[in-house]
């Protein structure tokens, strides 16, 4: 591999491509031909690694006919190109601008270029975003009918309600089908679901949403769920630990299982006792059930081996 990093915004309809150390900059149209112009292209630079920013899916088809030709290729957070930029002084934004400080952050910050979903993990992970966003529609639906007093409205809101929870049955035998489908998956949901707290549900949305369970360690995992205690330390003054960023989507499907766990998971019953007895307040008790939780998972996928039940 040649010391060469490559940073690519994504547009709709265009792509501005943007070479380092060589400063090199084009722009590409975002279509078939466009696409294979690209690959093409940046494959003769042999780069060390390509960088996009995470658009909410519209990065999806370049990544993968990036990843089809043997390139390595991260996502990563827009977040942290921004504050990045920030950090060099670079306020002024635009297509050409943006390219640029995504290759310079790709160089000095050496992203991990982890592999890209197939067709059949994007699906499943799109599936389950569009049944968590139901959920949340249902919930926002129940407490507009807690404040109002129209019949009609009333009314209104039980008939969205009842077509809210039918989407969800439908979504669910959807994903329950495709789980099934994949003897892969199966077995994953298996293991998972070895474990006291994680039921089905818990499991499929684990599979599709955490695909690098069993691939990190626990304090990799940790950190990418945002599970992991921050300090916030400064000369004297010692500050609280608290959690923060990585996938809160994560945190939201294992705050039940969470909660399962400790009034059955022997191991998980006890750390949640023996925190409360040291004084620590529940909400900080859950969070560190949750974080040992969530390790366990990792371990028992690391290992494909069920979790093996005992008495602490």
């Amino acid at each position: 591999m040649n010391n060469v990093f490559i940073g690519i915004d994504v547009a709709k309809d265009s792509l501005d491509i943007h070479v380092k150390p060589s400063d090199e900059h084009w722009t590409s149209t975002y279509d078939s031909q466009g696409l294979k112009a690209v690959v093409e292209r940046l494959t003769a630079f042999e780069p060390a690694c390509i960088v996009l920013e995470a658009t909410g899916g519209l990065e999806m088809d370049l990544a993968a006919s990036l990843a089809a030709a043997a390139l390595p290729v991260a996502v990563v957070n827009p977040r942290q190109v921004r504050d990045f930029a920030r950090a060099m002084g670079r306020l002024a934004k635009t297509d050409a601008i943006d390219a640029e400080v995504i290759a310079i952050f790709a160089d000095k910050m050496r992203p991990a270029c982890r592999p890209i979903p197939t067709d059949e993990e994007q699906a499943l992970k799109e599936l389950v975003t569009r049944r968590r966003q139901l959920i949340d529609m249902r919930t926002m639906e129940s407490n507009r009918r807690k404040k109002t007093r129209l019949n009609e409205i009333n009314t209104s809101i039980e008939t969205h309600i009842a077509y809210i929870n039918s989407e969800l049955a439908d979504l669910d035998r959807e994903l329950q089908q495709r789980i099934k489908a994949s003897s892969v998956w199966r077995a994953k949901e298996n293991l998972l679901k070895s474990v006291p707290g994680i039921g089905s549900g818990s499991a499929v949305m684990l599979i599709a949403a955490l695909p690098e369970l069993g691939a990190y360690n626990r304090r990799q995992i940790a950190s990418l769920v945002g599970l992991a205690p921050m300090n916030r330390d400064s000369g004297i003054w010692r500050g609280r630990r608290m959690i923060r960023g990585g996938r809160a989507a994560i945190r939201s499907y294992l705050y039940m299982p969470t909660l399962s766990a400790i009034q059955c998971n022997p191991f998980i019953r006890s750390m949640y006792l023996r925190l409360i007895d040291a004084g620590k307040a529940p909400k900080v008790a859950i969070t560190a059930c949750m974080r040992k939780l969530l390790t366990i998972l990792n371990a028992v996928m690391r290992d494909s081996l069920p979790w093996q039940p005992f008495t602490p």
